[in-house]
């Protein structure tokens, strides 16, 4: 009879390992701390590892986001403290990072205060987004998961990953809209 060990390994290997960029990709959605998004990754490859024996080999990807799901449901509850944390710190990290150079990107300068004007109004808009609708972005758009995969690490139906991406989608063309072309030009 083959070795359970070596049946749990190849399993893990076949299954798990090929997932590794994607959990990886879909922490950081839902941590926004590389570190946090490490440890979550660790954590749920942990619990996987413990499990794969049990694994019936379909969908993987939905099974490792379930997995990650319940781990994240269960650091959040052992860190409840942090959530009265001042939010706005991270935000201010964000908006100090260095930006392009124009030396680097070969753009004219006025190529580089429309596209940093626009990237602001962008990335404005989707800070005014309530932190669920920003989830459900990052988790479709950025992540590039389906709208099946999203609504299994956020454990809510499909239906509401569509709506809530609508309700996002049109807040933010609303917010672009409303900045309108003086908004792209900046300081210009």
């Amino acid at each position: 009879m083959a070795d359970p060990d070596a049946r749990q390994e190849r399993m893990f290997a076949q299954y798990v390992l090929p997932e590794v960029e994607v959990l990886l990709r879909v922490a950081m959605s839902l941590t926004a701390q590389p570190a946090d998004a490490e440890d979550l990754v660790q954590d749920t490859l942990l619990r996987a590892y413990r499990a794969v024996g049990r694994f019936d080999g379909r969908h993987p990807r939905a099974w490792l986001l379930t997995i990650m799901r319940h781990a994240e449901v269960s650091r959040r509850r052992q860190r409840r403290p942090h959530l009265l944390d001042d939010p706005d710190t991270e935000l201010d990290r964000l908006a100090s990072a260095p930006g392009a150079t124009p030396a680097a990107s070969g753009a004219t300068p006025e190529e580089l205060v429309v596209d940093t004007a626009f990237d602001e109004a962008v990335d404005s808009a989707f800070t005014a987004l309530s932190l669920r609708d920003q989830q459900v972005v990052r988790l479709v758009h950025v992540d590039g998961l389906s709208y099946a995969e999203a609504a299994q690490v956020l454990g809510v139906p499909k239906g509401t990953v569509m709506s809530r991406l609508h309700r996002a989608r049109k807040r933010i063309r609303d917010r672009l809209v409303a900045a309108g072309p003086q908004g792209q030009r900046g300081g210009a």
